[in-house]
């Protein structure tokens, strides 16, 4: 297991293809042993030979992660209306995956699922008392199993996502971080954002952007330190929030996924020397 700090490092399974070969090339080039693992290939055809693989193999898993068939993130308004548990004509078979992630993620014998459960918006009430009714049935069923879901960050401010965890108050929901989110859906600064969600964060992801200079659209993701995160200063206010978790390196944009993963471990082992 190769570390930054004290924390181990991940990769989340997703940026490359859910490609074993590609991640075995990673293992063999950095040593890098363990996986954010996306667990919706194992719910489809093949899917049996994908969750054997990934025993066989050995991997470390630092959490799970589901997500949707549904979601369109071609712009902010497409993930709004698509992301996550919010579409009501989905539910039924999201659901159904969402459950049977958890008891995949019972199978590993992981503690993490982590997903976007969608837009937090209280402009209708009724659709956010639906949102929250399913938020509750889901952490009930995950926390019966010694499950925590990881809420993704990004697509509402630091202090919204806040405020919804203490109204939930769910031993069985947390926080996965990803700095990033914050800048590409221009909604937060991510070191204020640690601060008010420290108590929850469980998990992170290592990821870059630069902000959107034309408000309603995407920033841009980039490599790891070479955007507006600021890598040191995050790391330090992890550091500083006396966070204990795994940081998962996610690749999401680029033509060179391999390689920009390479630089942000090598990135990530300089910080700790």
């Amino acid at each position: 297991m190769i570390k930054c700090n004290d924390w181990p490092i991940s990769v989340c399974s997703w940026s490359l293809g859910n490609d074993f070969q590609a991640l075995a090339t990673l293992r063999n080039q950095t040593g890098l042993d363990t996986l954010n693992f996306a667990v919706l290939p194992a719910l489809e055809a093949g899917g049996e030979q994908y969750l054997a693989r990934v025993k066989s193999e050995a991997y470390n898993i630092s959490a799970t992660m589901i997500n949707f068939p549904q979601e369109d993130y071609s712009s902010l308004e497409a993930i709004k209306a698509t992301g996550g548990i919010v579409p009501q004509e989905y539910w039924g078979e999201n659901k159904k995956r969402i459950l049977d992630a958890i008891d995949i993620t019972v199978e590993l014998g992981v503690k993490y699922l982590l997903m976007h459960f969608g837009f937090l918006s209280h402009s209708d009430e009724g659709a956010y008392k639906s949102f929250c009714e399913k938020v509750e049935f889901l952490a009930e069923r995950a926390g019966e199993k010694g499950v925590v879901f990881l809420m993704e960050t990004g697509q509402e401010s630091a202090a919204e996502l806040r405020a919804f965890l203490e109204e939930m108050n769910d031993s069985a929901l947390a926080v996965n971080f990803d700095p990033a989110n914050m800048i590409l859906y221009n909604k937060d600064e991510p070191l204020d954002g640690i601060v008010k969600l420290a108590k929850w964060i469980k998990h992170i992801h290592i990821k870059d952007a630069v902000r959107t200079t034309v408000p309603g659209t995407w920033g841009a993701e980039v490599v790891w330190a070479t955007g507006q995160v600021g890598s040191d200063k995050f790391l330090n206010k992890l550091k500083e929030i006396n966070f204990k978790g795994t940081l998962a390196i996610e690749r999401e944009a680029g033509d060179n996924r391999l390689q920009d993963i390479i630089t942000a471990i090598n990135e990530l082992k300089n910080f700790a020397c």
